[in-house]
């Protein structure tokens, strides 16, 4: 008897988001990834029902080859997320579909581990708890592990995956960029050997498709990696721990614009698995919703103390005199330091004293960015131009340099303290495990970088934590500003200290902002507190959802005239705008946000408007993107 199954199609075209009919072999099931033609082409598609009936009228061609199959629960996860994000089937089953990539005969993973010896530690008693609480919700259930920097968490995620191992079942553990937490792989290399896989953008599409293969099979039930890996294989799934859970690099940010965090608990319920998030700061949404497992403080030292410096009252900058006074400590005694300043380059905007322009980017709008080769470049679509000596408005020599980067910082470092050792890691750094490497082994050093020195590192002999310009973040316009800069200070303090006393030196132009004074107390509990009040009252998460529609086009009335059509379909969810955004990489850009109690339901309606729309949208030069919780606005 002929049996049939309906396909996606890996296309991405919105105008053909849908199911078609294949005639399959028996041995097909739900999940299997297929060959199939596809009008002139062959692609792949994944077959999603069998059984169907063929539409009448409609002829089925044959599937042509019957490559490998999914997990059904993966299917229902990239079918969910394609539908709660706006996107579309096909484009959410890529992400759970293998790579179509020849197998090589050796095997070589790039997995950016740095060596560790983790015996396994003497668990604390709020450890023990939080372990015991893990354990007993075996059915499924989702848990914020909040605990100060050192307090343990890791130790409670290794745990908690040796645990689902017990019971035959695997573990996957996310973590914000794999290439930054070297020594959190590395113990999970100690613990677990070759029984861990490696899931990253470094690998190859060969690689990625060898470590996927040793998922499915089990043999390597512990699975590390970035946002992507919340889609990994694993064939009976127990656990997963979400490291860093407060870290926007969580969400993707093209199509489709998935959260891992919100991915991770909806797989998790899907087949009856324990999700953990952990941080020392957790989001105001995870801190209000999720079931508190608290570890307090550092298990080895106390946490550092702070010294707030108030730059209105200081004439050095980049460096102040406090601070030098510290830095000048450990040249004279050895140690090491971290200075965050988050702004990459020599600086931020070049400024013609004579007739007051500032050297922008001609395709976005925003100022070209001095870097230590004399080019300016643009941070948004890679522009390269020369400073030239003169500005090419005026012809005025009188070219100022606005602000500071982290190579002005780099310079003035090893100019007013050139015992230390000075290294720098950002954007900008080719290979980042070479500076991580370099600072590890020094004996007197200092390391310069943007937000990424403060991410989950873990270096012996670290007694100082600077940040050199807390307001950086505080002026934007978004309403999670505060929020992020209250984590990166918290969360660089924590670099410091780790195994003996510490100090930050915080360096502001606001020190009586929010954000800076409950960061210098360590007042994790106050500042969300504090936020979801102010969340509550503006209508923002948890309180409500945000969706966020783009259309970017050659031209701005044409973008915003589609968002005012859209805005007209969408019912009555509380909508503001649509309002124009910054130009980016030579295109115009408006957006629409919604506020929304049913975010599926607004962005599904927004996605099949969209896809009504695409024809004509197309022959504009538009495109648009639907954005379910956005990270900023």
């Amino acid at each position: 008897m002929t049996r049939f199954a309906s396909v996606y199609p890996l296309v991405t075209a919105r105008s053909v988001a849908r199911a078609f009919t294949y005639e399959v072999p028996d041995e097909v099931e739900r999940g299997a990834i297929v060959d199939v033609r596809f009008g002139n082409a062959r692609r792949r598609g994944i077959v999603t029902e069998v059984g169907v009936t063929p539409p009448d009228g409609v002829v089925a061609a044959p599937v042509e080859r019957v490559a490998e199959t999914l997990p059904p629960a993966l299917v229902d996860l990239a079918l969910w997320l394609a539908d709660y994000y706006g996107s579309t089937p096909a484009r959410a089953l890529q992400l759970v579909a293998p790579y179509n990539a020849k197998r090589r005969g050796e095997r070589r993973v790039v997995d950016g581990a740095l060596s560790v010896e983790a015996p396994p530690e003497v668990l604390s008693a709020t450890q023990e708890a939080a372990l015991a609480r893990i354990a007993a919700a075996e059915g499924g259930g989702n848990f914020l592990l909040y605990g100060a920097t050192g307090s343990g968490k890791t130790e409670v995620y290794i745990r908690a995956c040796e645990a689902a191992l017990a019971r035959g079942r695997g573990a996957i553990v996310l973590v914000p960029e794999i290439a930054l937490t070297p020594q959190t792989l590395g113990r999970f290399r100690a613990r677990f050997g070759d029984r861990v896989a490696v899931l990253h953008s470094a690998l190859s599409e060969a690689e990625r498709r060898d470590e996927r293969e040793r998922i499915a099979s089990g043999e390597a039930p512990v699975v590390i990696g970035a946002r992507s890996a919340v889609f990994a294989p694993v064939p009976s799934l127990g656990v997963i721990c979400i490291d860093e859970e407060h870290d926007p690099s969580y969400k993707q940010e093209s199509d489709p614009r998935y959260d891992a965090r919100t991915v991770a608990a909806k797989r998790a319920s899907l087949e009856g698995a324990v999700a953990v998030f952990g941080s020392a700061t957790p989001r105001p949404e995870s801190w209000a919703t999720l079931e508190r497992l608290e570890l307090g403080g550092r298990i080895a030292a106390p946490l550092p103390t702070v010294r707030v410096v108030d730059l209105r009252r200081e004439a050095g900058y980049p460096l102040s005199a406090p601070l030098l006074a510290e830095l000048g400590g450990i040249a004279e005694r050895g140690g090491k330091a971290i200075l965050l300043l988050n702004r990459r380059g020599v600086a931020p905007a070049i400024h013609c004293r004579a007739c007051g322009e500032t050297r922008r980017c001609p395709n976005c709008d925003v100022a070209l960015t001095l870097h230590g080769d004399g080019s300016l470049r643009c941070h948004h679509c890679g522009r390269l131009e020369t400073l030239g000596e003169v500005c090419p408005a005026c012809g005025s020599a009188e070219l100022a340099r606005i602000g500071a980067g982290t190579q002005k910082l780099e310079r003035e470092l090893a100019k007013q303290v050139p015992e230390l050792e000075v290294i720098r890691l950002d954007a900008d750094v080719d290979d980042v495990r070479e500076p991580l490497e370099r600072f590890m082994r020094a004996d007197r050093a200092v390391l310069v970088g943007t937000q990424m020195v403060a991410k989950g590192h873990h270096f012996p002999g670290v007694e100082l934590a600077a940040v050199v310009d807390a307001d950086t973040g505080l002026g934007l316009p978004d309403f999670r500003a505060e929020e992020r800069t209250f984590q990166l200070l918290t969360q660089l303090a924590g670099r410091s200290g780790r195994d003996a006393p510490g100090r930050v030196v915080v360096q502001t132009f606001q020190p009586d902002a929010r954000a800076i004074t409950y960061a210098a107390r360590h007042d994790v509990k106050g500042f969300n507190d504090g936020e979801l009040e102010r969340r509550r009252a503006l209508g923002y998460p948890p309180f409500r959802h945000l969706v966020r529609i783009v259309v970017t086009g050659p031209e701005l009335p044409d973008a915003m005239r589609a968002l005012e059509e859209l805005r007209g379909g969408l019912g009555d969810a509380e909508l503001l705008g649509p309002a124009p955004l910054l130009r980016l990489r030579g295109k115009h850009r408006a957006q629409l946000v919604g506020k929304t109690d049913r975010p599926r339901a607004l962005a599904t309606r927004a996605a099949s408007l969209l896809g009504a729309a695409a024809v004509a949208m197309r022959r504009a030069g538009l495109s648009a993107v639907v954005d379910v919780d956005p990270q900023s606005l």
